[in-house]
């Protein structure tokens, strides 16, 4: 097996604080100093230093991340080969992980098939932003996660994370149910520009998003209300507070006051959805079953929506 202490040393890599690496291991942040001590000491090379108030990595520790890269891609292989060898080995844990819409629309109906194809399998579902799921990932606390590519604070280190793209969710348009064109099949931004819009507050990714749409469209939109919360945007329209930009794997509830309503034309937007791994870990025939499920949920919002 890796030495485990090797996972937090790529952890605070990954992460670069103890206090940060901490949440992402589930450890407390005296436990990570101390495994990353003993791990330098039983090296016999620094790791860390000290760094202000807070730690950094050394040459040495950067080189010993770097180098390990395919190390941990070769024991994830390994690892799924004698799992997979073991004809008598019970299926025993798969961790997913995915941001709040996927939750419903992939991850739950994926894992209600996996555990009636595998009696004795335990699905645990984690939800989390993109960056969380991919931190969750270099832990080893996630198997598979299911990120929006855009919501990345860095560009995904392909040595260490593979990308499996699933699909790309279309941003329809939410509006009062008296709403003018409420019974429209589709719309267009420059026809929805003088409307009161309900959006994500500046500098997030989704107002970067809205922001590039209207400018795409060549129309300016009158921003009343800053709400990041989905549920929340579903309900100020249905109060007729304006009207928003909501995915399409975004269910609305049973008595929604709001109308769904497609968008057409170039500047529409869309949000493109990855499934996420470490590198390697695609051989396990359980992942590999649970990346196939996923494909399938993905295509099932396409027919659907």
């Amino acid at each position: 097996m890796l030495d485990h202490r090797l996972t937090v040393l790529r952890t605070f890599a990954a992460r670069e604080t103890i206090a940060a690496t901490a949440e992402a291991l589930g450890y407390s942040p005296s436990a990570v100093s101390a495994q990353l001590r003993e791990y330098q000491r039983a090296l016999g090379v620094r790791l860390v230093v000290r760094d202000g108030r807070g730690l950094r990595l050394t040459a040495a520790g950067a080189e010993l991340v770097e180098r390990t890269d395919d190390l941990v891609a070769l024991w994830e292989e390994t690892h799924a080969a004698v799992r997979d060898a073991d004809e008598h080995l019970a299926p025993a844990i798969v961790r997913l992980g995915g941001f709040s819409t996927a939750t419903g629309s992939l991850l739950s109906p994926v894992a209600a098939r996996l555990r009636a194809d595998h009696p004795g399998l335990d699905v645990h579902i984690i939800e989390a932003d993109p960056a969380r799921c991919v931190d969750l990932l270099t832990a080893d606390r996630l198997d598979i996660a299911v990120i929006v590519a855009m919501q990345m604070r860095h560009e995904l280190n392909q040595r260490r994370v593979e990308q499996i793209p699933l699909l790309d969710d279309p941003l329809d348009v939410l509006v009062p149910n008296d709403h003018p064109l409420a019974d429209r099949e589709s719309v267009g931004l420059d026809e929805l520009g003088g409307d009161p819009w309900i959006t994500d507050r500046p500098g997030t990714p989704y107002r970067a998003l809205f922001v590039t749409a209207f400018t795409a469209a060549g129309a300016t939109p009158r921003v009343v209300h800053q709400v990041s919360d989905w549920g929340s945007q579903e309900s100020l329209v249905g109060d007729g507070l304006g009207v928003a930009f909501i995915p399409r794997l975004m269910r609305l509830s049973g008595d929604s006051r709001a109308v769904r309503i497609p968008l057409h034309g170039p500047s529409a937007p869309s949000r493109r959805v990855l499934a996420v791994m470490r590198r390697g870990a695609g051989a396990h025939s359980l992942f590999a079953e649970t990346l196939r499920e996923l494909r399938s949920a993905a295509e099932a919002t396409r027919t659907t929506g």
